[in-house]
């Protein structure tokens, strides 16, 4: 392996959701151990599930990973790291201001941006202190920075005397306030990525047009902010042997060819290495062994005869959302599940009905346009884009509180709007007007990957706490965007998982991160299921028989209701393969 050659000391993975970013890190940190290497895998990804791969409770600490000599892991707690960053900055003004004051502050400290500045605060810490890791080797991040959090480290130098002077009321500067302080660290950390001789990104992707295309936008993104020592890993090809036994696999292996061949210049001159799609779920050290090596020739057994399974379909859960006639219906997971997938196909279904639908996605690397591949009578569709969000925010706030400023003052309330916290704010108020809309029409919305879908509703429920707490007039009726999410009558949630073992883990967590804001999720989604497709090859039969323990567990542990949708030959884009997700019948397999 290319990306393996000479490794420097500290290794990220990154990619768009689903591509095996986690299973190639901790392969990678097993296979580095087991060659002498003193290695620590640090995960920085909110919905970290090292530790599930690994079988190990990890955590927030340095732990050590008992079967394997000379490996240890970490996994930085976003939520624990912002609170203990709002206890740094609230701390020493606590019984100094009124109290009326410091709560304000709390909760201006209680946003999205506040817990992506204190995880990165973390992470440089494992950058730039030697003494945090002076007694490993090397250091694999499973989720590298992007280029996002990255702008944080180059933001100009003016905070202090803008705070001083009282004009940071545009956007949260209270978190941004700590930064001044750690600026010479944060400039270390910037020297150290851009550093090939001690920095590696392996940027990870599958054989598909739409991840591709994500690795190199984010390749560009990267190489522009100076990250330039870049890997490729293309991962789970569908090998040619069982495309020469099963029309499913030669019709995967078919697409996948094509998107490679297809491969963006920006990517092509980049190192590159390919990994096999393998018969069995990463999870647990045998087979996270096994997906770095070489081939011995021996192959892997797998257990061919058919595999049958019973089981409702996407329609109908359409069946039952077209009932209402209007409302919210939200599709959450992590990514790579296919969360825009199905929710064309589910607005797609309600507009052949008849319902006026409005399409929409707060994932900034979604296409639904690319998706749909043409107009849909009866079907609007749009895409809260945070940089234009952000744009028409910025151009608002300077129309309005920039007016009366003067021109040292308007160059202040610049910097300030140039802050990555005001993006939060941005994305927030696009994100309630579609909340809005949904009492009027369908409203189907494809969410950002998990992680930073709960940042967005951490977000609409520190707005929904605020509105609560400045209302004196107790007869005042207020329906926050928080309300409507929590009202069961209006917002129906979709979980999206695969029938695999780590993405139905991920799945039961972000349903009791739901469930402690107050929002009960309506169904569960299985995509892209083999079993569901009675496959002829061998190695898809061997994955359909794990899957089956998984959609067990959905059925009868997970949901109030499911649905499952098959594995397809056809590519679902554009509307007939849309509604083919729909159309499947499901039942034994013959």
């Amino acid at each position: 392996m290319k990306f393996l050659t000479q490794p420097p000391r500290f290794l990220f993975f990154t990619g768009k959701g689903g591509v095996g970013k986690t299973s190639i890190a901790c392969a990678t940190a097993i296979h580095m151990a087991e060659n002498g290497n003193r290695v620590l895998l640090v995960s920085t990804d909110p919905a970290s599930n090292v530790g599930q791969v690994l079988g190990v409770a990890i955590g927030n600490q340095i732990t050590p990973i008992p079967e394997v000599a000379r490996l240890s892991a970490l996994e930085i707690d976003p939520q624990a790291a912002a609170q203990e960053y709002r206890d740094r900055i609230v701390g020493p003004v606590r019984g100094v201001l009124p109290e009326t004051v410091v709560r304000g502050i709390e909760e201006q400290l209680s946003g999205a941006c506040t817990t992506e500045i204190a995880a990165f605060d973390e992470f440089t810490a494992l950058l730039t202190d030697a003494n945090l890791t002076a007694e490993f080797d090397h250091i694999i991040f499973d989720t590298a920075p992007t280029g996002h959090t990255i702008r944080l480290l180059q933001l100009p130098g003016a905070w202090s005397g803008f705070l001083d002077e009282g004009k940071g009321d545009a956007s949260c500067l209270g978190p941004l306030a700590g930064l001044e302080k750690q600026r010479e660290k944060y400039k270390q950390a910037v020297q150290s990525l851009a550093d090939p001789q001690r920095t590696r990104l392996i940027l990870v992707a599958r054989a598909q047009a739409s991840s591709l295309n994500e690795v190199a936008r984010t390749h560009g993104e990267l190489a522009k902010i100076g990250l330039r020592g870049q890997h490729l890993v293309v991962n789970g090809v569908m090998p040619e042997s069982e495309a020469d036994v099963d029309p499913l696999a030669a019709s995967i292996r078919r697409r996948e060819q094509a998107s490679l061949a297809a491969l963006p210049g920006v990517l092509k001159t980049l190192p590159y290495d390919q990994l096999p799609l393998m018969p069995f779920n990463m999870v647990g050290l045998r087979a996270l062994r096994q997906l770095l090596n070489e081939p011995d020739g021996r192959g892997t057994a797998v257990e061919d005869r058919p595999v049958d399974i019973e089981a409702p379909g996407l329609s109908e859960l359409v069946d039952r959302i077209a009932r209402d006639r209007r409302g919210l219906v939200m599709l959450m997971g992590k990514g790579g599940v296919g969360k825009t997938t199905l929710a064309a196909a589910i607005a797609v279904e309600l507009a052949r009905r008849g319902f006026p639908v409005h399409l929409t996605t707060s994932d900034p690397a979604a296409h639904l346009s690319e998706t749909l591949s043409g107009a849909v009578e009866n079907l609007t569709v749009s895409r809260i884009d945070p940089r234009v969000e952000t744009e028409n925010y910025r151009q608002r706030v300077l129309e309005t509180k920039g007016a009366t400023l003067d021109a040292q003052g308007r160059a202040l309330l610049e910097e300030d709007l140039r802050s990555p916290c005001t993006e939060e704010i941005a994305v927030f108020q696009a994100f309630s007007g579609v909340i809005r809309e949904s009492t009027r029409k369908f409203v189907v919305m494809d969410t950002a990957p998990t992680g930073h879908t709960l940042l967005l509703l951490d977000a609409t429920g520190a707005y929904h706490r605020e509105i609560t707490r400045q209302m004196t007039d107790k007869s005042m009726h207020v329906t926050t965007p928080m309300m409507r999410l929590q009202d069961a009558q209006r917002t129906k949630v979709l979980i999206v998982t695969l029938a695999e073992t780590t993405p139905v883990l991920e799945a039961a967590n972000l349903q009791s991160d739901l469930r402690r804001a107050g929002i009960e999720p309506w169904a569960w989604v299985i995509n892209n299921c083999a079993a569901a497709a009675h496959p002829g090859s061998p190695l898809l039969r061997q994955r359909a028989r794990n899957e089956l323990k998984e959609v067990e567990a959905v059925a009868t542990h997970h949901a109030h209701r499911y649905a499952v949708v098959p594995l397809l030959s056809n590519e679902p884009i554009g509307v007939p393969h849309l509604l083919e997700l729909l159309d499947t019948k499901l039942g034994q397999a013959t």
